[in-house]
């Protein structure tokens, strides 16, 4: 597969002129490994960049998401860490229950193609009480795929941290912070083991935030809700890479991530 960087001006020529080229991110090795609290504030996350701010999934032709979100990657021999951060001022969370779907609360989420060939791909989602939604797909929803929902990050490190009150509408919060660590042995499609990638290696990884807009109820938060047909008005997704659609699964659109060890690139 070509590199990433290289793609970006053939993409480009090729997408449609709404359609963003895939974003871009290097990923640098540590080797001080963080710890997964929740709350980035470990040295090795201080030398790790920020990602640019999450945008509409549609692209940059829709408006701008209303709350900053960002996120910021590094790795070891044992872990890919990703740290999100979300700008919130009413922070929510409902679901307890392990891969229930968890887009149904605000969450974070993590879509990842270790080969770049848009199948055997892997899906993880948190909300702010940190429950936890993984699955495996061999190919795309479009494509007849299927989750598997009993698949799990076996290894899975995750934890978050809230900067204000959950589920109280009588203050205003700031955010939440997300951590994960996710062991390279696990991210491997089925019936394959997993390794850590080498210097120069590119993955295809994209990032979404599930927003929807709530409103206050005899003291609580509810969905607000469409007053024509009573149910849930639509939520909004904010994506790193821009999907040109209301989809997550359409994985050649997905970001780049390059894994930097301070060498020079495999040949």
């Amino acid at each position: 597969m070509p590199g990433a960087f290289a793609l970006i001006l053939t993409l480009a020529s090729i997408l449609g002129p709404e359609q963003t080229p895939p974003r871009q991110y290097t990923a640098r090795f540590t080797a001080s490994r963080p710890a997964v609290d929740g709350r980035l504030d470990d040295a090795a996350w201080k030398a790790a960049p920020w990602s640019e701010p999450f945008v509409d999934i549609e692209g940059d032709h829709r408006s701008a998401p209303r709350w900053r979100t960002r996120v910021k990657l590094l790795w070891d021999s044992t872990f890919l860490y990703i740290g999100a951060e979300l700008e919130e001022p009413q922070l929510w969370g409902t679901i307890t229950t392990r891969d229930a779907v968890i887009f149904q609360d605000n969450d974070f989420e993590v879509f990842l193609d270790p080969d770049g060939d848009g199948l055997r791909y892997f899906e993880l989602e948190i909300n702010a009480l940190g429950t936890v939604w993984d699955l495996y797909l061999p190919k795309p929803y479009r494509d007849g795929g299927h989750a598997d929902n009993a698949w799990d990050i076996t290894g899975l490190r995750s934890a978050v941290a809230l900067r204000g009150t959950l589920n109280d509408p009588s203050d205003r919060d700031r955010g939440w912070t997300v951590e994960l660590a996710l062991p390279w042995r696990a991210l491997a499609p089925t019936g394959e083991s997993g390794a850590a990638p080498h210097g120069g290696d590119e993955w295809r990884i994209n990032f979404s935030r599930v927003e929807w807009n709530l409103n206050i109820v005899d003291g609580r938060y509810e969905k607000a809700r469409d007053p024509d047909t009573g149910r849930p008005a639509p939520e909004m997704n904010w994506v790193w890479s821009p999907q040109g659609a209301v989809n997550m699964h359409l994985p050649e659109l997905w970001g780049f991530v390059r894994f930097s060890d301070g060498r020079a690139p495999r040949r």
